[in-house]
């Protein structure tokens, strides 16, 4: 009786013929060949070999993470822990071979291992603590990221070149990830359609009192399921780390949600039973499509967000429409020979589609770049800060002025989301490229791609490591870091306590401000720092930090704040102090932090003209493009605004 229900499938109903019911049964499938023929149409460079080998790049570590999601899924669980894990495993690997001198191969298994526990103790915690998998595995999302942030102490590690090799090509237009991509999807296949454990999932998600009425150890299997999805979150990490050539403790934020996305797109459902890789596969490259697609046609960075949950919104409702048709997306199992002839009927019209899209657009846009307006793509760290704003307002009002095409995109402080990014403008037969790195290291291999197709690239802010760049378009963080410590110190009178809200952990920006301003304080011993945290560049994390700082060091004198967004939350946080008893110094001079300089309750701004530098790299960026010289550093002053000066500083 139990092998039976092991082998029961929910499904296999018969369906009426015709295109329509065709299409419907397979609705990821069809979203993704409406999508790819929207795409094409609008846009002479999406098919191309370069650029869909780049969506399959891009896809690589969402599609991982939503094959582990996968088995969690239609076992009725759910794993918001995921992103947290890779980015651990990945840790672990690069802090192993670099810091702790293990080789290579020992530490990409510590680091499989590390995936592997991380779901041990998410399955345990379910399965015999009985908790909720949304809660345990939420707490395993948090103890993930602090332990990867303890371990590289909150800057990115290095990994070997033998692993940054995982993130090349083979053969030199095989994209190594795309190889891993279709191993994992395989192996999730295998497991699903011909395992014991495989079928156990579908028992489980069905009816789970049943399935152990049946016989199974409910319990040990949810362990296991628990486990394949930490070891698929390993592998994420581990391929992710090639990529960007180092281990950064802030990736895959977020990516438990694109996992969760993909799989539901593909046709499970939340509710457990039903599922398959191939469902899954399609999800993530409808959302990597998706997103190529639209930094290709230059939308907005905030209307991509929206397009994006339409987009899901609608497959999701394609789906429900198919299962409110009687059909089920579980794999039967005894295939008969009409769900076969109907299956290859489907992939075949897929095929056929692509292919005359090909062929199509290959007419409709030959030799349509001629007479096109300098192309330039600037890709932001994030929008969600004024100052890089005021960088996007800059660029884009020089932009107009010289008749550029420009198009701007937010990693969101992603440097993975980065890297798609850049590469996207490297397919996007852009003229020139402009970024602004969220990590410097990360950057390096995407601005290398760049560099192999004598794309010119401008840094602006940041400068990028282990690539060429044209020019630099910065201020010195580490030399304001010293202006702000000694405006500090000195309002001080030299003496006091202070405490210091970091940026986000990990990022070139914050580490070059700190280091700084630790340099200049180095010449006010009277000056002691009791106290610092990171608050990410954040407004509302500024205030809640800032506020939770008060209640140990309640007369503190001074504060020093990596950005101006913190400065402004920590005013909130000190009320009437601010600017009386407490001095309180910023960086960026945004315009609402030149604001609170001219009423007086931030004392300092360590100002960086973000609309010039901005303007300024649109310019060496065209210049780069015609083939001009560029200076190699192109420096744009710093300088501390006070109260005094600020009616006359022009950022």
């Amino acid at each position: 009786m139990a092998t039976d229900t092991l082998k029961s499938r929910p499904g296999a109903q018969s369906a009426p013929g015709g295109l329509r019911r065709l299409l419907l049964d397979n609705g990821a499938l069809t979203a993704l060949i409406a999508l790819v023929i929207a795409m094409a149409a609008l846009s002479g460079d999406f098919l191309t070999t370069d650029n869909l080998l780049n969506i399959g790049v891009q896809a690589a570590v969402t599609a991982i993470l939503a094959f582990g999601m996968t088995f969690v899924i239609v076992s009725a669980g759910i794993d918001l822990s995921v992103g947290s894990v890779a980015a651990l495993s990945a840790t672990v690997l690069a802090w192993s071979a670099t810091e702790a001198g293990v080789p290579v191969a020992l530490a990409v298994l510590l680091a499989v291992l590390t995936g592997i526990g991380c779901g041990v103790v998410n399955g345990f915690l379910i399965s015999y603590g009985k908790m909720p998998p949304f809660i345990a595995t939420l707490a395993m999302l948090s103890v993930g990221r602090g332990l990867s942030l303890v371990i590289s102490q909150g800057s990115p590690i290095a990994v070997p070149d033998s692993v940054s090799h995982l993130g090349d090509n083979l053969g030199g237009w095989l994209p190594v990830p795309v190889i891993v991509l279709t191993v994992m999807g395989l192996l999730t296949a295998f497991v699903l359609r011909r395992t014991y454990i495989g079928r156990s999932m579908y028992a489980i998600g069905g009816n789970e009192e049943a399935a152990r009425l049946s016989g199974l150890r409910v319990r040990r299997q949810k362990i296991a399921i628990y486990a394949f999805s930490g070891l698929f979150a390993a592998t994420a990490g581990i391929v992710l780390a090639a990529r960007l050539s180092s281990a950064q403790p802030q990736a895959a934020q977020g990516y438990e949600l694109d996992a969760i996305a993909a799989v539901v797109i593909g046709g499970a459902s939340l509710a457990g039973g039903t599922g398959k890789a191939s469902g899954t596969l399609i999800g993530a490259l409808i959302l990597a499509v998706l997103r190529n697609g639209l930094n290709l046609l230059s939308v907005s960075a905030f209307w991509q967000q929206v397009v994006i949950g339409v987009v899901i919104a609608l497959a999701v409702l394609l789906d429900t429409a198919r299962r409110k048709a009687g059909t089920s997306t579980a794999p039967a199992a005894a295939d008969p020979g009409g769900n076969r002839r109907k299956q290859a009927l489907t992939y075949t019209v897929a095929a056929v589609v692509t292919i005359a899209v090909i062929a199509a657009t290959s007419l409709l846009h030959g030799g349509s770049s001629a007479g096109r307006t300098q192309k330039v793509g600037l890709s932001l760290s994030t929008l969600n800060n004024p100052f890089f704003v005021q960088i996007r307002a800059g660029a884009e009002e020089r932009a107009k002025e010289l008749g550029v095409d420009l198009t701007v995109t937010d990693a969101q402080n992603d440097a993975s989301q980065q890297a798609n990014q850049l590469q996207n403008f490297v397919s996007g037969s852009r003229s020139a490229i402009i970024v602004n790195p969220v990590d410097s290291d990360a950057a390096g291999p995407s601005v290398r791609s760049a560099n192999n197709d004598d794309i010119p690239v401008v840094a602006v802010d940041r400068g990028v490591n282990k690539a060429k760049t044209s020019a630099l378009v910065a201020s010195d963080n580490v030399e304001g870091g010293a202006l702000g410590a000694k405006a500090l110190a000195e309002k001080l009178g030299g003496e006091g306590t202070i405490v210091i809200l970091q940026g986000q952990a990990g990022t070139s920006a914050s580490r070059e401000r700190g280091a700084g301003f630790a340099e200049g304080l180095k010449d006010y011993p009277g000056i002691k720092v009791v106290a610092k945290q990171p608050a990410d560049f954040d407004r509302t994390k500024g205030l809640d930090v800032m506020t939770n700082l008060l209640q140990a060091h309640p007369d503190v004198d001074g504060v020093f704040a990596e950005n101006d967004e913190m400065a402004l939350g920590a005013l909130k946080a000190l009320g009437s102090k601010a600017g009386k008893s407490v001095q309180v110094v910023g960086f960026d001079g945004t315009p609402d932090g030149l604001k609170a300089v001219e009423a007086g309750t931030l004392y300092a701004s360590v100002a960086q003209q973000p609309r010039e530098l901005g303007r300024i790299a649109v310019d060496n960026a065209l210049r780069a493009a015609e083939g001009k010289k560029t200076d190699a550093m192109v420096k744009v002053p710093v300088k501390v605004v006070t109260k005094e000066n600020v009616a006359g500083f022009g950022g």
